[in-house]
């Protein structure tokens, strides 16, 4: 199916203003940073998570440790996909008794954080999870709700949300997509 662009929710100033936001709660809700590990989803949520570490080390002036997961093997539709695109994963701290801040750039369903989750108790049993996104779309099928947002954007279940960051996409940005053949 084609999607062109419906709208722009976000730029790259907006997209950066949210990035310290959230790295301001993370910090303020887990009284710093000395507990706290972040893990991304690849692909754009270890690049969101890379960011919220550069930044957390500006604000705090503290390494935080940072992962980055693939849940392709943990998604419950991997018997369905016909190949699924697999990714490295690399946790290289102790997951046990810590804080994990889990990152991913859109939450929709819930079933990709699920999956999430699964793959992380695999390492360990954290202390917590916390959910950071950088758009919450809504139209939830598990009972999954972020800690941190950068930006709630309703959407219709036909639109898609697409985030583009600049060390894969060129540019950074949020858009709404709709099908080619829809008109408003």
């Amino acid at each position: 199916m084609e999607y062109r662009t419906k709208a722009v929710v976000m730029d790259s100033e907006a997209i950066e203003r949210a990035v310290t936001r959230i790295s301001h709660e993370i910090l303020e809700a887990n009284k710093g940073a000395s507990q706290i590990a972040l893990v991304g989803i690849v692909t754009r949520g270890a690049r969101l998570a890379e960011r919220l570490a550069d930044r957390i080390r500006t604000i705090e002036g503290a390494e935080v440790p940072l992962g980055l997961l693939d849940i392709s093997f943990y998604r419950d539709d991997v018997g369905v996909r016909l190949s699924p695109e697999v990714h490295r994963t690399d946790i290289p701290f102790e997951v046990e008794g810590r804080d994990i801040v889990l990152i991913d750039d859109v939450l929709f369903t819930g079933r990709t954080i699920r999956a999430a989750m699964d793959a992380i108790m695999d390492y360990g049993r954290p202390r917590s999870i916390q959910l950071a996104v950088l758009v919450d779309r809504g139209h939830r099928e598990l009972p999954i709700r972020a800690d941190y947002v950068g930006k709630n954007v309703p959407t219709s279940g036909k639109e898609r949300v697409r985030v583009l960051l600049g060390d894969d996409d060129g540019r950074d940005a949020v858009e709404i997509l709709e099908t080619a053949g829809e008109v408003e």
